[in-house]
């Protein structure tokens, strides 16, 4: 048995074909199906069920793939090791980002991170907080930045920054006169949100305290952008709550529209997340060194109280 054959049974069970597989193991896929039916033929038993299609896991090859997960994990840790007794820091690194923080936060760390730790390839994927929490798990993401509190075991979460919620409210809204706004003005049917899928969606509703499945929309929202809100908003549509960074960019009279809330404000926990196993923890660790520095500088916010992004149920 060995590192490299349990690697390609990990890759079968994802793909559910040799042949994918294979080409995402960049080796050919007559080499792949001897190396996983050496192992097969090595323990006597089928890992997996090849009469299906897609190909599925049998029984047995179900608990020999979370197994090999561990394994396979562990045994990259023995590179960390030595990298981190060296002082090492680069190679191949996978950070995830969720849609409503990419466009803000990445240009504020990425170009000083790149000339602080030239040897690492950061590798950068924008994706929804439930595929980071599963890519985490499998190996295919290093750490990722998300809102939090998350509640996974698997894991881990270290705060960056606490980022308040702003609302955006146009001269004709209800809202409008206030200088500052509470919690207890916000009419969830009064609020343009994000389409299904983004946390930032999920923590405005839970900060206006109505149940996901009870909200009833006027009209249906099938984009991600906070700009298309705003210009809806400024059409007569409602208002909307923006995250504190992406109103810094907004232009003078959209700035006019901007109403923060009462102290303490409703923020958004916004963390750097990485599996328990804590792999290539000296890059994390250095990333994590690198956008606190540069955010704490933008948000200077302190009495703030924490919306969680995680859907509530009933």
């Amino acid at each position: 048995m060995t590192i490299t054959q349990l690697q390609y049974v990990l890759a079968v069970a994802e793909h559910r074909n040799f042949t994918l597989a294979a080409e995402k193991s960049f080796v050919t896929q007559p080499t792949l199906s001897m190396q996983v039916q050496k192992l097969e033929d090595e323990l006597d038993i089928l890992i997996f069920d090849r009469s299906k299609k897609p190909i599925a896991l049998t029984e047995v090859g179900k608990k020999i793939v979370a197994q090999a997960k561990n394994i396979v994990a562990e045994a990259g840790r023995i590179k960390d090791i030595v990298d981190q007794d060296k002082g090492f820091i680069g190679g191949d690194f996978t950070l995830g980002i969720i849609p409503t923080v990419m466009p803000t936060l990445l240009p504020m760390f990425l170009s000083t991170f790149i000339k602080k730790y030239p040897k690492v390839n950061l590798i950068i994927k924008e994706q929804a907080t439930d595929t980071l929490i599963a890519n985490l798990q499998d190996g295919h993401l290093d750490a990722a930045i998300a809102a939090t509190p998350l509640e996974v075991d698997t894991i881990k979460e270290r705060p960056l920054y606490y980022e308040p919620f702003v609302g955006y409210i146009p001269p004709n809204h209800r809202l409008n006169k206030k200088k500052e706004i509470t919690t207890a003005d916000l009419d969830i049917a009064d609020v343009l949100l994000l389409q299904d899928g983004h946390c930032f969606r999920d923590g405005v509703i839970n900060l206006c305290k109505s149940p996901k499945n009870k909200v009833t929309e006027h009209f249906q929202i099938e984009s991600g952008s906070f700009e298309t809100l705003i210009n809806l908003s400024n059409e007569g549509m409602g208002m909307t709550l923006l995250p504190y960074l992406n109103t810094l960019e907004l232009d003078g009279l959209k700035k006019q529209n901007l109403r923060h809330f009462e102290s303490p404000s409703p923020a958004r926990e916004i963390s750097l997340i990485y599996h328990k196993s804590e792999l290539k923890i000296q890059i994390t660790e250095a990333l994590k060194d690198t956008i606190s520095g540069i955010v704490r500088g933008a948000i200077a916010f302190q009495d703030v109280q924490i919306i969680s992004p995680v859907t509530k149920k009933e």
